[in-house]
């Protein structure tokens, strides 16, 4: 078993029947953008492109550390650049930090899986690191720049 980073293929399909919203001004029937999370994962689970929801199965537990992750923040709707010298990007970056704080975790992780809790707790995308544990400390994964080089979505044409 190994975690592998990519972004879903079920949240690429999903994308073409609007499910998810990151935006701060929804254009579909609800009222509100949608809640997302980040759930940590052991280093012997298998999430992929493959995995298609929020599981509990191989999720990390220890002090502090709550069943589902904690909340990812889009502050910055989604941008679509197109110009004549690149590609059309569409790209979104959480807009803080994603960060467990004074938590216990003292079976190997190396991967975080963003999930929709508002939409079924449906995948997004996977992310990997290094092997990981921690005693009684704050983990945080930083976030790259919003931009079409490094957003940490993105989707380009060719």
């Amino acid at each position: 078993m190994a975690n592998t980073q990519a972004m879903t293929t079920s949240f690429m399909g999903e994308l073409m029947t609007a499910t998810h919203n990151f935006g701060v001004a929804p254009t579909r029937g609800t009222t509100a953008v949608d809640s997302f999370k980040a759930a940590l994962y052991l280093t012997s689970a298998t999430v992929n492109a493959s995995t298609t929801a929020y599981s509990a199965s191989n999720e990390v537990s220890g002090t502090n550390y709550v069943a589902g992750g904690v909340a990812v923040t889009f502050g910055t709707p989604p941008t679509a650049n197109n110009s004549s010298t690149t590609a059309g990007v569409a790209f979104v970056t959480p807009s803080a930090s994603i960060t467990y704080t004074t938590v216990t975790l003292s079976t190997a992780f190396d991967a975080v899986l963003i999930y929709n809790s508002t939409q079924s707790n449906k995948a997004v995308s996977v992310h990997t690191f290094g092997s990981q544990t921690i005693t009684a400390g704050t983990f945080t994964l930083t976030m790259p720049s919003n931009t079409t080089a490094a957003a940490l979505l993105r989707i380009a044409t060719t």
